[in-house]
């Protein structure tokens, strides 16, 4: 692979990134525990894996099968959500969240940097929270009950953009990204591919859940945000029909 060093998945990141891509996000144990092996884990190290993913609510275990459940459920919106943006028409304003609730207890800032951070949000100052209205999207109940917001249309949107986003630098790891995906998708289906392509497509949608999605006026020149889009769907089906013969065999 090209882009350097990856670090290397855990037992529960090679799970959860498998069901993500999934379209029914289900398999049973020994499925689970055979894709594990792909990657080294040894078999009582994938299932001690599957036992704390379910103590911790983000598999459920039901005849053998284990499935997706509660926030993990939601991480495949997200994906979807980047994958296929909604946007609206760029006006230059800018939606401005301020929160107003003090004394919150840890686990709630928490959910609610989250939430701010998926729905693409950054952080002005402590407490302030930006963006571009330009996206169509449901904020999550947690910032409605903690945040109030504003319309506001900043000075120097353009330079704001890039403090706030860094777009270049997302731009520049995009690139790379691309060019590693497509030299992965292009050996599928062998199987000597399948767990390199899996290490590139899981590194990769997250980098397309990072993107900030600016309005095209706030970008670099020659952004690479819709071809790194279309290299991803390109190497999901490629994956999608590879893994299928594979499992076929197990």
């Amino acid at each position: 692979m090209t882009g350097g060093a990856v670090r290397p998945l855990s037992p529960r990141s090679i799970v959860l990134s498998l069901l993500l891509g999934m379209r029914t996000p289900r398999r049973t144990g020994a499925e689970l525990v055979a894709w594990c092996a792909l990657f080294g884990v040894a078999e009582g190290t994938a299932r001690v894996a599957l036992s704390r993913m379910v103590a911790a609510g983000e598999l459920r275990l039901d005849a053998g099968n284990y499935e997706l459940r509660g926030r993990m459920r939601s991480r495949r919106a997200e994906q979807e959500f980047a994958l296929e943006p909604a946007m609206r028409n760029d006006d230059g304003e800018w939606a401005m969240l301020v929160v107003v609730h003090s004394g919150r207890v840890a686990r709630l800032r928490a959910e609610l940097r989250s939430a701010l951070r998926h729905a693409r949000f950054a952080e002005r100052r402590e407490g302030v929270w930006v963006r571009p209205a330009n996206l169509v999207h449901d904020l999550a109940p947690v910032v409605a009950e903690q945040c109030e917001m504003y319309w506001v249309r900043p000075e120097a949107p353009r330079a704001l953009a890039a403090e706030l986003f860094a777009p270049k630098l997302w731009a520049a790891t995009a690139r790379e990204f691309g060019t590693s995906l497509r030299a992965v998708t292009r050996d599928l289906p062998h199987e000597r591919a399948i767990a390199p392509a899996f290490v590139e497509g899981a590194r990769t949608a997250a980098h397309l859940r990072a993107d900030p999605l600016l309005p095209p006026p706030l970008l670099p020149a020659r952004w690479p945000g819709e071809r790194l889009r279309v290299d991803y769907r390109e190497f999901q089906r490629a994956f999608r029909d590879a893994i299928r013969s594979w499992f076929a065999t197990q």
